[in-house]
């Protein structure tokens, strides 16, 4: 920090993004609500045990494994001027910079920004983990959860961050990627994961009738449903602001400005948009979200209050962009499309998604990418030069990648290979009386052993 203002610059940053990471906090908190809200009662403890479980799990295997991932594989399998892991440390290019024993992982008071970062990541990492964990209650063993936690949260979701969200990822200078606020970046990779291990994993007892038609297995507390997804929609503002790079010089290196400076918030892309305009069209794709999800579910709650978080994810592609109007619009489109697309998966395929997971985070997040790519056609994908434009081409692409190359694909693997050697689902037995029942015999056995000892 060599004068006043680039200090002020600094700890500012470093403030900011703290701030966004007890935001996000708030999602996880939602998420924990929601579901237990849709779960029975049977089945609260344990839900809440598998949200708990996975922060230390996801925290501690990200800091080893995933915040390195994200700095050391951004062309891909060598795909981008046949180059493929970075093993260089120049500045923030590489991936060195990201092993747990350097200095600048820790306490460190020559860099404010790097843990930081990692903290916000490490959030959004929780939430791809989240997502998964709603698809699949009421069947999974805790230890199954447990693994695939780590691999989406910890390895596929930040494989696809390096691709498509890295500043120098190959998907945003090949293919025109853009993906602002992470439709498909967490939303749609998170949702196709979920969807393959839904696959294997098979529906919840009860869900079906004997003639395959489905079985409402409704919210038994619409309250916590409520409250949860109004926590979600409120980490979401925190979770629109730590995609964000909050001062930046845009100006002289990028032409934006003749004066030669022009400091402006930007996307993690570099790309200059305002904290203003995302608030304004956050708030409209959530009233777009909330309006369509009412209208076409005919006021149903559960699905009102999980339209207004897929409007979100819908628009949040190009929500750096977009006009208010434009992002309410979109959102509305993208609800209609996934609440259509769950009921005829569930219907032909036999699929069972608890909470609407895969709808809401996975078919709302491609639509959104598709969208973005129409509607945005021709803007940069990244502020720096040479990168190619954004086009439907490459956003379709990017969607294909998102939700089937690391989200359908990873998760239908690990789930056979854990449905294989008995490991997946919980026996038919326990799941009948209540993958509780375990944890309340244990704490009984405990209190009456503490009971005999007294005696």
């Amino acid at each position: 920090m060599d004068t006043d203002i680039g200090a002020l610059t600094t700890i500012f940053t470093e403030f900011y993004y703290w701030i966004t990471i007890p935001l996000m906090f708030l999602i996880h908190v939602g998420f924990c609500m929601y579901e237990v809200g849709v779960s029975r009662y049977k089945n609260h403890q344990h839900t809440l045990m598998k949200n708990t479980m996975l922060i230390p799990l996801v925290t501690v295997t990200f800091f080893f494994v995933g915040w390195w991932i994200y700095w050391a594989f951004p062309n891909g399998p060598w795909i981008y001027q046949g180059e493929g892991l970075i093993l260089n440390a120049d500045g923030w290019g590489g991936n060195e910079l990201a092993l747990p024993w350097k200095p600048i992982m820790a306490v460190n008071f020559n860099d404010h920004i790097m843990m930081v970062f990692w903290a916000a990541f490490l959030l959004f990492s929780w939430t791809a983990a989240s997502i998964v964990s709603g698809a699949v209650i009421e069947r999974i063993r805790t230890s199954a959860f447990g693994i695939l936690a780590i691999a989406i949260g910890s390895i596929f979701w930040v494989v696809d961050a390096a691709w498509g969200w890295h500043y120098n990822g190959w998907m945003v200078k090949m293919l025109g990627y853009h993906d602002a606020y992470a439709s498909g970046v967490i939303h749609a990779v998170a949702g196709g994961f979920a969807l393959g291990i839904l696959v294997v994993l098979g529906p919840r007892i009860g869900k079906f009738a004997s003639d395959g038609t489905p079985v409402n297995i409704g919210p038994r507390n619409v309250w916590m449903v409520t409250l949860g997804l109004f926590l979600i929609y409120t980490g979401f503002w925190g979770f629109y602001a730590a995609c964000n790079i909050p001062i930046f010089d845009v100006g002289a290196d990028y032409g934006v400005a003749d004066a030669g400076t022009l400091w402006s918030a930007t996307t993690i892309y570099v790309t200059p948009t305002t904290l203003s305009g995302i608030t304004a069209n956050f708030l409209m794709s959530l009233a777009g979200g909330l309006l369509m999800g009412y209208v076409v579910s005919k006021g149903d709650p559960f699905w009102t209050y999980s339209s207004g978080l897929a409007g979100i994810i819908t628009a949040s592609a190009g929500n750096d962009l977009y006009h208010p109007l434009q992002a309410m619009i979109i959102a509305g489109i993208g609800v209609l499309i996934m609440y259509k697309l769950h009921y005829w998966v569930e219907r032909r395929f036999k699929i069972d998604d608890a909470v609407g997971a895969v709808a809401v985070h996975g078919y709302a997040g491609v639509v959104g990418l598709v969208i973005c790519g129409f509607v945005l056609w021709g803007y940069p994908s990244s502020g720096y030069e040479g990168y190619a434009a954004i086009n439907p081409l490459g956003m379709i692409a990017g969607a294909i990648i998102m939700f089937g190359v690391l989200g359908f694909l990873p998760g239908w693997i690990i789930a056979s290979i854990l449905n294989a050697a008995g490991k997946l689902r919980i026996p038919r037995e326990v799941e009948l009386a209540g993958m509780d029942l375990p944890i309340m015999q244990a704490s009984k056995s405990d209190n009456d052993a503490h009971a005999t000892a007294e005696h």
